[in-house]
């Protein structure tokens, strides 16, 4: 008899990584027979009905690589998308906010280590995927998954409450105390549970790290109608980078990321001086965004008159001749918000019978967009290591077995965590001599094609 209760695979935390590692499990031949819960908090009606009013998009949106992609459509996942929201970028354009040095990246760059490759990554809302995957897992309703939404785990422990499998020990299973009043026992827990873990906290394993003392405001902008809007734009600021990302070709989403005060002070200004402020982040010089900053609370001072003399004077100078992303009319109303920064890495991402897997196990800083590629890597690679389970016999709660999926991801994230941590601290330094040699590196690097081809093939998850 099979105890309802007891699974082979409990995953807490139903957000993207999470279901997708469900979807992956149950689309597998090597492990659909598995008994298998897929915990939430929320309750996702919402995300499963969704039906996004026409030219309104989410504030939360991600750059999803072509490996990430590829994943999606090998677990059926893609052909749910909603295609008509999604919008491929095939330039990216870099810039520093001090000296101008430049660096582009673009869809030759791409093409050259994959013909197959039509973009370097797609901006698509988070509630698209999620949409996606839900629709997906909708298809396996008669199959071992149970999907607990709306439910807490009020806590985790080990007992040695055997339930109607007397026979055997499970007395090292953890056990999950739910809020519908449930005890769940499973071989394999994985925490999908963001960065505030309950997971990883019960395995008491230290998460690695600091906060950057910086806040990241995001906002869907309208800008002027472009035939292709296919470039991701981003410019260094000495207090953070600034993004526009592509969803249309009317509409970008921004990722600002600046010190707390004044990503404060962005997200309350009066829409108008905030659109005249966004194009003047990534257009006039230091000196003249610094001064629109002290004046962000002068309630007397026309940001549309200050930003366009200051700019004229600079394109009569010659100083403001460059390609810069395309003018911001307008802002998605209610769209702005903003969020702390935070760089983290767990000291493990696995113990006895437990995996963590997406911002769980670590979390990086938005400026190169691999949060949630990190995390779909990670989904991929657990799948692997969990079917190698499967079918060689093994527990799927082993550490040996699970130190397979670690020994994949650890270095591998390591390295983008500290490579994205420096590039921060680089272009945050407004030091003459640090900037005089980052921007002679940007330079130098814009003219060396294989470099520029390794670096976007490192970003495109390509391996």
């Amino acid at each position: 008899m099979i105890d309802k209760n007891l699974y082979d695979i409990a995953i807490i935390g139903g957000g993207i990584t999470g279901s997708a590692l469900a979807c992956a499990l149950v689309n597998s031949q090597k492990t659909k027979s598995r008994r298998i819960a897929l915990i939430e908090f929320n309750n996702m009606s919402n995300i499963r009905e969704w039906k996004p009013p026409h030219l309104q998009f989410s504030n939360r949106v991600s750059s999803l690589t072509p490996r990430s992609i590829q994943f999606f459509k090998d677990i059926g996942v893609w052909e749910n998308i909603n295609h008509e929201r999604i919008r491929p970028y095939k330039d990216i354009q870099v810039w520093d906010g001090i000296s101008n040095a430049r660096i582009r990246f673009n869809s030759d760059d791409s093409i050259s280590i994959n013909k197959n490759i039509e973009a370097i990554a797609w901006i698509i809302e988070n509630n698209n995927i999620q949409h996606a995957i839900l629709t997906k897992l909708a298809q396996y309703k008669d199959s071992n998954i149970d999907f607990l939404e709306n439910t807490t785990v009020k806590r985790i422990m080990f007992d040695d409450v055997n339930y109607e499998n007397e026979q055997f020990d499970l007395s090292d299973w953890p056990s999950l105390e739910l809020s519908n009043g449930k005890v769940l026992k499973t071989r394999l827990l994985i925490g999908a549970d963001g960065i505030n873990s309950v997971v990883r906290s019960f395995a008491s394993i230290e998460s690695l790290g600091w906060d950057y003392n910086a806040r990241a405001v995001v906002a869907t902008l309208q800008v002027e109608p472009q035939v292709e809007n296919a470039t991701a734009w981003q410019r260094f600021l000495p207090t953070g980078p600034i993004a526009m990302l592509p969803l249309n070709n009317r509409f970008s989403s921004m990722v600002w990321s600046t010190t707390p005060t004044l990503a404060s002070k962005i997200c309350t200004l009066p829409s108008n001086n905030f659109i005249h402020l966004v194009n003047a982040a990534f257009r006039l010089r230091i000196a003249d965004l610094e001064y629109l900053y002290s004046q962000l609370e002068n309630c007397d001072i026309e940001f549309v008159k200050e930003f366009e003399w200051r700019q004229s004077i600079e394109k009569k100078a010659g100083i403001g001749n460059e390609i810069f992303p395309p003018l911001v009319l307008d802002v998605q109303e209610k769209s702005r918000a903003e969020f702390p920064l935070k760089m983290r890495n767990a000291e493990s991402y696995v113990k006895e019978r437990i995996a963590l897997i997406g911002d769980a196990a670590h979390t990086i800083h938005p400026l190169a967009g691999q949060g949630l590629n990190q995390g779909l890597a990670d989904v991929q690679s657990l799948v692997k290591v969990i079917e190698h389970g499967v079918v060689t016999g093994q527990d799927l709660g082993n550490i040996q077995l699970l130190k397979n999926y670690s020994s994949d991801r650890y270095l591998s994230n390591l390295m983008m965590l500290g490579a994205v941590d420096k590039l921060h601290k680089l272009f945050g330094n407004d030091f003459a001599p640090i900037v005089f040699m980052r921007s002679l590196g940007l330079q130098v690097i814009n003219h060396l094609e294989p470099v520029k081809s390794e670096i976007i093939k490192y970003a495109m998850g390509i391996e």
